[in-house]
């Protein structure tokens, strides 16, 4: 009787349906492109919100004779966020490596071919720009983060899976960045503002946000019991 409740839940965490691997039809097409679509609704997206910090000086700031205007500025960060990295890793959890990289692969295609999806732009000539080798490590990202969650959705393969996306954009768009800058003579401040504004704090952002965005996928998976690894 175990076996029987359990087996459900092992095809699901292997991506299977009736025990079947899911080839390419209609219906696995028209959601790689809907993913494709939300990719890009992503990317012009842009959230705000504030939260409680802990600064470095805090100290300076606790005692009398601090305002609460003062206080606020200090333990309160105000943050816009684009959520493109947690969306990716959204779409890897929900279409498994095949078609995760694939609708990567045709959010580029578009990019550079087609029309400017990307953040500043588009065109052939984008890979000349720094945000470039971050949407570039979109692929081995997606790649990385569905052979993790293809093992099941354990509370190890979550976390590892949200971690190993979000330091392989990061890591790659830095490297990125480091070699456009090396071989246009940038300067280091340019540059160390440029990572910083990009690969910060953001990276904290992004893996919290990656977590959820895995979990709110299982759910979607559970609900079609589809599979497209």
């Amino acid at each position: 009787m175990k076996q029987e409740q359990t087996e459900p839940l092992k095809r699901e965490n292997v991506f299977k349906y009736n025990g079947e691997p899911v080839r390419m039809t209609l219906g696995t097409i028209v959601l790689t492109c809907l993913c494709v679509l939300l990719l890009i609704i992503a990317t012009f997206t842009q959230f705000s919100f504030t939260h409680f910090i802990i600064p470095a000086d805090f100290m300076n700031y606790i005692g009398d004779g601090i305002s609460a205007s003062e206080a606020k500025q200090h333990f309160f960060k105000y943050y816009r966020y684009i959520p493109q990295i947690p969306v990716l890793v959204f779409i890897a959890t929900l279409l498994g490596k095949l078609f995760g990289v694939i609708a990567v692969f045709v959010y580029i295609a578009i990019g550079l071919f087609v029309y400017p999806v990307f953040a500043l732009g588009g065109g052939p000539k984008y890979v000349l720009d720094y945000n470039f080798g971050y949407i570039l490590a979109y692929i081995p990202a997606v790649f990385f983060a569905a052979s993790i969650l293809k093992n099941g959705f354990s509370v190890k393969n979550i976390l590892q899976a949200a971690f190993v996306a979000v330091i392989t954009i990061h890591f790659i768009g830095i490297l990125y960045t480091l070699l456009l800058g090396s071989l246009s003579k940038t300067s280091n401040t340019i540059l160390l503002g440029w990572i910083i504004a990009q690969s910060g704090l953001k990276i904290i952002y992004d893996y919290f946000f990656s977590i959820i965005s895995i979990l709110f996928a299982h759910i979607v998976k559970r609900f079609l019991w589809i599979t497209m690894c």
